[in-house]
C-alpha cells in the first residue's frame, strides 16, 4: 500500500494538483480552453470530450453550513427542496468571498478538486449518483480556462487521500 503524499500548500495551484494526483498514481487528461462560467457556455468543449460532465454548486444553509455539490450538468437539482434530501438547513448560495477562503476559488471556477484547499473539512462535499456512473468524469482544475479528466473511481481515491468519504445522493427524482 503507497502511502498519501502530504497536501500542496494552500492555496494549491494547478501545477500542484496535477502532482498531487500523480504521486496518488491517479491518470489525468487536461484540456486548456477559454474561460467558461455557465453549463451552457462549455457546450462545444464538452462535445470533444468523453464522460460526465459537471456543475458544480457552492451552498450554505440557514445553520452557516457549507455544501459543495458536483453533479451531472444534466441534473435537475430543486433547490428549494435539496434541504431535504440533504437533512440541512434551507440552501441558498456562498458568497463569492466565502467560496474563495474556504475552497480556494473564484465563481465559475467552482469545482471536486478545490476540496484539496479544505484540509479542515470545513465544506460538507456531496457527489450526484448520476455523475458516478459515468467512467470518466471532467472537472474544472482549479480555474475554468480548463477542463480535466479523471476515471470516477480515481476521483474517490483523490477524496479519500484528502480524508473525505464520498457522501453520493441521487439529487434527481
Amino acid at each position: 500500500m503507497t502511502q498519501t503524499p502530504p497536501l500542496p500548500v494552500r492555496p494549491v495551484s494547478r501545477q500542484a494538483l496535477f502532482e498531487y494526483l500523480d504521486a496518488l498514481g491517479i491518470r489525468h487528461e487536461t484540456h486548456e480552453h477559454a474561460p467558461v462560467f455557465t453549463v451552457d457556455e462549455g457546450e462545444a468543449i464538452k462535445a470533444r470530450m468523453p464522460g460526465g460532465h459537471t456543475k458544480n454548486l457552492f451552498l450554505k444553509d440557514k445553520k452557516g453550513a457549507l455544501i459543495l455539490i458536483s453533479a451531472l450538468q444534466s441534473t435537475q437539482i430543486a433547490l428549494k427542496q435539496l434541504h431535504k434530501t440533504l437533512e440541512c438547513g434551507r440552501l441558498s448560495f456562498g458568497k463569492a468571498e466565502l467560496l474563495e477562503e474556504v475552497l480556494g476559488v473564484t465563481p465559475g471556477s467552482v469545482t471536486a478538486f478545490a476540496l484539496i484547499n479544505d484540509p479542515e473539512h470545513k465544506v460538507r462535499f456531496i457527489l450526484d449518483q448520476a455523475l458516478m456512473d459515468h467512467d470518466i468524469v471532467n472537472f474544472h482544475p482549479l480555474k475554468n480556462d480548463a477542463t480535466t479528466a479523471i476515471r470516477s473511481s480515481d476521483l474517490v481515491r483523490f477524496l479519500t487521500a484528502l480524508g473525505r468519504a464520498p457522501e453520493i445522493v441521487t439529487l434527481e427524482e
